[in-house]
Parts: structure tokens; sequence; C-alpha cells
């Protein structure tokens, strides 16, 4: 069928009439058109101009083309963004309705193997920012932005780690003070993806937990923790047991856990333990000697130390007492 846009555009040219309201929708329609087949935005802006001459009348035809080329491609963005979004909630719940035929149409071979990061503490607009800049780098098809549950996550080839490196880099440019980035470990499959999200939301709510201070945490270096809460009536009786006469202390007990914890963290090096507690060394010795002496544990003799550790570590999961 032919277009009649350049015989209506040709006759106002002729006139000298300004295009009118049904005119102008025409124009609209032929740019939206124009986009959905993929027409070039220039070849259609010289088809408008040959056909038209008169200035004013050029304006509102060219405007109107605009409009309608620009409104179908903002529609059609707007239709890939929902389809994204779609597809990344039923990604990270599990959801296998469709999940590799969609997968594809975003570049995903969810027969590999991907890691997921998460990162906590971000502001409005980093999301869409942080994509397009990864996009920039690394390609559409290796990289899966999106917000899920308050955290902005992050789906990666296992065989591309400088991605999540990078996206590191971009959350710790952009967040507010106190953003935190967990990292899950490389799972293969739609099955995969989940538990990588899962182990990455999951080392943020350790993190916090256990007081851990690193920026970015990651799942491999914590899985110690869900073994231990694997058989909780043990880890709660081990720590009962063990830190229970703690609260007998005159000033509470906190203040010794933070101390077991800071000489842990400084491998027995009591001066480091109190530059990390703000107090001297005095101070950490005479703690010391109280833990000892209410508990009947060291932290100098080695068995007894890790008893030590292990109940503290398990006191902060537990959220004891």
């Amino acid at each position: 069928m032919e277009d009649p846009l350049p015989r209506l555009l040709a006759e106002h040219a002729a006139t000298g009439r300004l295009p009118g309201r049904a005119t102008l929708e025409e124009c609209r329609a032929a740019g939206e058109r124009a986009a959905e087949q993929g027409v070039p935005l220039r070849v259609l802006i010289d088809e408008a101009l040959r056909a038209v001459e008169g200035t004013a009348a050029l304006r509102r035809a060219v405007a109107a083309l605009m409009e309608g080329y620009e409104g179908a491609q903002l529609a059609a963005w707007r239709s890939e963004e929902l389809a994204r979004r779609e597809f990344v909630d039923d990604l990270l719940q599990g959801r296998a309705e469709r999940l590799a035929e969609r997968a594809e149409r975003f570049g995903l071979r969810l027969a590999e193997s991907y890691t997921v990061a998460v990162a906590r503490g971000m502001s409005d607009g980093d999301p869409d920012r942080i994509e397009r800049d990864l996009i920039a780098r690394f390609g559409s098809h290796n990289v899966l932005v999106a917000v899920r549950d308050g955290l902005l996550v992050c789906v990666v080839p296992a065989t591309l780690p400088a991605a999540v490196g990078e996206f590191s880099h971009h959350v710790r440019a952009r967040f507010a003070d106190g953003w935190r980035l967990g990292v899950g470990r490389p799972k293969r499959g739609p099955g995969g993806v989940v538990a990588s999200f899962r182990e990455a939301a999951g080392a943020l709510e350790l993190a916090d937990k256990l007081g851990i201070r690193a920026q970015v945490v990651r799942a491999a270096d914590l899985l110690v923790f869900p073994v231990l809460l694997r058989d909780r009536a043990a880890i709660e009786d081990l720590v009962t047991s063990v830190l229970s006469p703690l609260l007998q202390a005159r000033g509470g007990h906190e203040p010794l856990l933070e101390t077991l914890e800071a000489i842990f963290a400084a491998h027995g090096n009591q001066a480091a333990a109190a530059r990390r507690l703000g107090v001297s060394t005095r101070t950490v010795t005479y703690r010391l000697e109280r833990i000892r002496r209410l508990t009947g544990f060291s932290p100098d003799e080695p068995t007894q130390r890790f008893t030590l550790e292990t109940a503290v570590l398990g006191a902060r999961l537990l959220e004891w007492p």
C-alpha cells in the first residue's frame, strides 16, 4: 500500500497551508512505523525534506515525525525493560517457566556457571548508571543487573571474574557511606544462579552479625559459619557453657567479648588488639585475665583458644545472650 504521507506533505508545500491535526497524526504514525520497521531516522527525514519545501510546514511535519519515531522507540525500550525485570525476578526466585528460552534473549547461557554479587546501600539512579557502564565494557550478553529485595544484583559468567571487580568499583564510587558487597560462589545452571544469589545475600547478613568490618565479603570465606549453625543445639550448648560466666562480670560481658574478638583478629598480638579497641595494652591484659578466671579458658593455649573463638563466633551468630 502506498504511503500517503509524501503526497499530503507535497500538497501542503504547494498551497502553503500548515499541516493540520490529521496530517500531523499521519506524521506521527509514519514515524512509529519507521521505528518499528528499523528505518534509519535520517532516511525518514530525507523523505520529508523531499516532499516539503515550505519552512513552517517542514518544521511541524518533522517535529511530528520525530515525536512518533521517538515514542515508538521509547515504548519498545520500556517493553524490553519490563521483560528483562520479569526475567531477572523469575531467575532469582528459581521459577523455571520458559527460563531457558528467555535467557537466550538476554544473552545468558544457563548451562554455564555464573557468579552473583549483591550490593547494599544504593542511591537513586545508581542501578541504571552502573548497568550501562558494565554493559559498555563487558557487553549485554555478559552482564545482568537488577534490583531485588533492596539489593543491587549483578549476575556475570564465572569465567569473567573481572566483571565482579568492576561492579565492586562502581559500587564503591557511587553508593552512600556504609555500603557493603556480598559475593556468592560460582554455580552452574539456573538453580546455581539462585544459590549464588542466596549465598551473596547471606554473606551480608553474616558480616553484620559477626561485626566484620570488610566492605566486600565473599561467601567462600565464610563457609564455616553455616556449618556451625547446622547443629544449632550444639553451638548453643557451647556458647552457654563457655561464655555464660561472663554475664556476671562487672561492667557487663560485651567489653570482654569485644576483647576476645580483637585478640583473635590480631592473631594474639595484645598491642594490635589494644589499638583496634582504642584502649591501652594493660587494659587488654587485664580483661584477658578476667576471662581466664571467669571461664577457665585462655586464648594463649591452642586448644582453649579454638574453643573460645568458636564460642565467640557462635555468640555473634545467635545474637547471644
